[in-house]
């Protein structure tokens, strides 16, 4: 592998400020456990000077050993006529406990002197005597210089004047940080390649934010300028629109531009990482994210099929197997006979393209798909239709019937409640559940009384729920898809329903996920017979 570049990831603390974030302690501990396993080099946790919550994970973070990454607190630089040793901000950051400190300070002139209102001598102070003082006690310091590009346009020899500053002051790394998102590509390559090539910056951080949507394309342009240091956060999301997407630039870096991000060995874990981080910050991952996004390798069209089943360079830029993803083929009217015949010969390898239930199972997907359905994605649906078009499908229930009763106004937050009577090789089964809504209210039914049966089914549950309106200008007697994602901790499937009743809707993508989960229960029943 070529040079090394150091990655930085701000998840913690900069993805902690978009909105609908909110990290416990254990949140903020698990990712960076995850994050040091993948190996990043720092880690950048938050501000101990901020809350309650940062404090407490600089006090807890002290009893984990990390292996790979660095832990970093953030701060600020000293205040304004405030000694360094006086100021309780950076005193705080001594007291963390953490060997490496991220400060920030003003190199815009603008901000110095509209927003912070000080003199530009004594921001130059500021930023000088606070890593003089960090430095003393022993820590490794990065300083941001905030609004850096900004600054250069405006005022280039002031912003230089504040990396040359911290530099003399002793901070080990210089970052550049477009902290309004507003900078062009061309503008970092001009800047970046000036201050490496003929200003010789060997110490050069990249700190980009989104508004644009060019944090990637600026950082990794920093990066093949000479910057050697990218911050960004795992996931891509941060303030406004958001920072740069480490784990799109780590793929980047390593496989397209022949960088070592991380260890070459943990690049397969990429995709598990990012959904993992997703998972523990409540976010839903972005299916179409490069690299690890569920739809970065999904092929529809039948000719794009065709060709990557002949050969996968055709229409994937590398093999996603290297990033820890997967090929998906989806099915749908466009697909193409090739693709129905692969999800066939899963169940049946006899069988060809030119069989009679080939042609008859993508007959039944055209119909499915004209009366509403959606399959691509909808993976635990299309397995059932195929068995059941093959006749080896197996019901693990059958059901006698079901009644919604909803309450409104609802005296708890429970406002619907559920009945459910089902038949299982001849045993009868009657439950009933409270719900938040008539389709939990159900949900909790059916699987309390499949639970009496199937012990696997209380494991499973559900992680997204979707309605699409399909007939729109029918106004309330509109038809309606829903497709519910379920999982049981270790697989994540999909499944589909279409009705005029939105509850039966509901129904069908319900029954579909556990008899979808209990496939394997079933085919195990049937060995043992």
């Amino acid at each position: 592998m070529g040079k090394k570049v150091y990655i930085f990831d701000s998840t913690l603390r900069d993805g902690s400020q978009a909105q609908g974030i909110s990290f416990s302690v254990l949140d903020k501990i698990k990712i960076a456990k995850k994050l040091d396993e993948l190996g990043v080099d720092y880690i950048e946790a938050g501000n101990p000077n901020s809350n309650p919550k940062d404090r407490e994970f600089f006090k807890e973070i002290k009893n984990i050993e990390f292996k790979n990454s660095k832990i970093c607190a953030f701060g600020s630089t000293r205040r304004p006529n405030v000694k360094a040793e006086d100021d309780k901000n950076l005193n705080d950051l001594v007291k963390s406990g953490v060997d490496t400190i991220s400060i920030f300070g003003k190199a815009w002139d603008f901000h110095v002197l509209d927003i912070i209102k000080t003199s530009l001598e004594e921001n130059l102070n500021m930023i000088s005597e606070s890593i003089e003082y960090l430095v003393k006690q022993g820590k490794e310091v990065i300083f941001d210089a905030e609004h850096f590009f900004d600054g250069y346009k405006n005022n280039k020899e002031y912003a230089l004047k504040v990396l040359y500053t911290a530099k003399e002051a002793g901070a080990k790394w210089l970052v550049l940080c477009d902290t309004n998102g507003g900078t062009m590509t061309a503008e970092i390559h001009d800047i970046c390649s000036y201050l490496v090539s003929e200003l010789e910056f060997n110490n050069l951080g990249i700190h980009c934010h989104n508004d644009c949507s060019m944090a990637v394309a600026n950082s990794v342009t920093a990066v093949q300028d000479g910057v050697k240091h990218i911050q960004g956060t795992f996931t891509g999301f941060g303030e406004r629109c958001g920072n740069a997407n480490l784990s799109t630039i780590i793929a980047n870096l390593q496989i397209k531009l022949d960088f070592k991000a991380i260890p070459e060995e943990n690049l397969e874990n990429l995709t598990a990482v990012y959904k993992y981080i997703c998972e523990v910050s409540n976010v839903i991952p972005d299916d179409k994210e490069a690299y690890v996004g569920n739809f970065a390798f999904a092929h529809k069209g039948g000719m794009h099929i065709d060709a990557v089943n002949k050969n996968p360079v055709s229409f994937e830029h590398i093999n996603p197997v290297l990033v820890g993803n997967e090929r998906k083929i989806l099915m749908s009217e466009v697909a193409g006979r090739g693709t129905i015949l692969s999800m066939i010969k899963k169940i049946d390898p006899k069988l060809n393209k030119d069989s009679e239930a080939t042609k008859a199972i993508m007959k039944k997907v055209k119909e499915l798909e004209y009366e509403g359905y959606q399959f691509e994605g909808a993976e635990g649906s299309v397995e059932l239709l195929v068995r059941k078009e093959l006749g080896v499908f197996k019901p693990s229930f059958e059901l006698i019937e079901y009644k919604v009763i909803i309450d409104k106004p609802s005296a708890t937050e429970y406002s619907a409640a559920a009945v459910v009577k089902i038949m299982v090789n001849g045993v009868r089964e009657v439950t009933a559940a409270d719900g938040k809504g008539p389709v939990n209210a159900l949900d909790m039914a059916l699987r309390k009384a499949l639970e009496v049966f199937y012990k696997d089914i209380a494991n499973v549950y559900l992680t997204d729920y979707k309605v699409r309106v399909i007939s729109g200008n029918k106004a309330t007697s509109a038809k309606v898809r829903v497709m519910i994602e379920s999982t049981d901790g270790v697989s994540t499937w999909t499944t589909v329903g279409v009705s005029y009743d939105i509850i039966e809707a509901s129904w069908m993508a319900l029954v579909d996920s556990v008899e979808y989960k209990l496939i394997g229960y079933n085919k195990e029943e049937e060995n043992n017979e």
